[in-house]
């Protein structure tokens, strides 16, 4: 279940997280809340796994190939993608460092060994949109940009439809491509990482409804204030 490319993999996403705290440092006042601090660190993580992982994986989806046999490969491999119905796309055809990493995630889930449509499509969004979202927000939030709000929510939305639609085709089919038979499937590469793309979207959801909700109290309360001063003013006039 553990060879050397899950270790370094796990290891370099350790690295990326511990680079995220530390860009936190550098970008934060030291007095910062945590709640943005935390935010900061997520969106900083996800921007580096979106940018160096998942692109790693359209990468190869997009060029690393191999011509279809029928002899060797079954039948429903072949998708017509990239208009090619005589090659086969993805890590299973390639031998690079990403192909090693995808296709030891591609036993949990066997649609990362190659070029899923709907997952390579919403690849495209993650690695092209997503992760360049998530890098302003971190730069909304250590310049203290409230209006950094809408963004996450607009993220964090766009993150949990992506999950739904990852996994939902596969709980309509009764899980054909995906694999929990051990701990390490299951709980760390299915659950774990996934879910941590559940929490950290609901928290970012939760904490920019709160700001915004906030924002529009205290513009109220301005407004109300401000009326009010006319209004007694108008009356001071009148006396």
């Amino acid at each position: 279940m553990i060879d050397s490319t899950t270790v370094v993999s796990l290891a370099v996403v350790v690295m990326l997280f511990n680079s995220s705290y530390l860009l936190s440092k550098r970008a934060l006042e030291k007095d910062a809340p945590m709640s943005l601090r935390v935010l900061f660190i997520w969106h900083a993580f996800d921007f580096l796994i979106h940018t160096i992982f998942e692109g790693s994986f359209l990468y190869n989806c997009f060029f690393t190939s191999s011509p279809y046999d029928p002899a060797v490969h079954p039948a429903s491999l072949v998708t017509n993608f990239l208009n090619a119905p005589d090659r086969l796309y993805g890590a299973a055809y390639g031998e690079n460092w990403a192909t090693k990493l995808w296709m030891v995630y591609a036993q949990a889930d066997k649609r990362w060994a190659g070029a899923d449509l709907t997952v390579v499509s919403l690849e495209l969004l993650t690695v092209l949109g997503a992760g360049p979202l998530a890098f302003y927000i971190c730069t909304g939030i250590a310049r203290k940009d409230y209006t950094v709000a809408f963004w996450m929510i607009v993220l964090a939305t766009a993150e949990l439809y992506g999950g739904f639609m990852t996994f939902a085709p596969e709980w309509l089919t009764g899980n054909q491509n995906l694999d929990g038979s051990n701990f390490m499937f299951l709980w760390v590469y299915l659950v774990f990482f996934n879910m941590l793309w559940v929490a950290l979207p609901l928290y970012a959801l939760w904490y920019s409804f709160w700001d915004i909700a906030n924002a529009f109290a205290i513009r109220n309360g301005v407004m109300k204030a401000k009326v009010r001063l006319l209004d007694e003013a108008k009356a001071a006039k009148k006396e």
